[in-house]
């Protein structure tokens, strides 16, 4: 079974949602790039997770949203646009976030779990879940989780650290 295969599989794909959501990026010519959880298992070793955060050139955003709508579910949120589909478990956000527009630019592309994906670089994954872990609005379970890939960060790529608010890097340290 191929990585991808195991992924579709995880998320009781029907239909491999996360292919269709690249062919329309690339069709549409829609930059973008790989946050989150998904982003970590580029830098380290792979976690299975269901979502997919995404980052969208801004002013394409729309255009995704209204060509989207007819095939998935699509809710807008105060951060963030969800995408579910009843033909699969993933559940796809694009953060809307501009702090994170500039991430787009500095990707790089990597193989995340058999999907050739432009993904955040490694400094950048970092700050953004620094700021998810920071953002006391999110469930405490959500925020453990990015602690978590912070942590899973540090641990394969130690310089890491010195890019930690304070605060944050002693949770880390001291959880060692």
């Amino acid at each position: 079974m191929t990585k991808k295969e195991f992924l579709n599989k995880v998320a009781n794909n029907k239909k491999d949602i996360f292919q269709i959501l690249l062919d329309t990026l690339k069709e549409k010519d829609i930059k973008f790039c790989v946050i989150g959880g998904l982003a970590v298992n580029a830098y380290c070793e792979p976690v299975v997770s269901l979502d997919l955060d995404v980052i969208i050139i801004a002013e394409k955003i729309k255009e995704l949203v209204n060509y989207l709508t007819g095939q998935f579910s699509v809710k807008e949120q105060p951060h963030s646009i969800n995408i579910s589909s009843p033909d699969s478990d993933l559940r796809i956000q694009i953060k809307t976030d501009p702090r994170y527009q500039d991430f787009i630019s500095r990707a790089v592309n990597q193989n995340v779990l058999g999907y050739e994906i432009p993904v955040a670089s490694m400094e950048d994954v970092l700050q953004g879940k620094t700021w998810a872990y920071q953002d006391e609005a999110r469930r405490p379970s959500k925020r453990q989780k990015d602690l978590a890939d912070i942590m899973r960060l540090v641990e394969t790529h130690p310089k890491l650290v010195s890019k930690l608010p304070d605060f944050i890097k002693k949770r880390v340290i001291s959880d060692k």
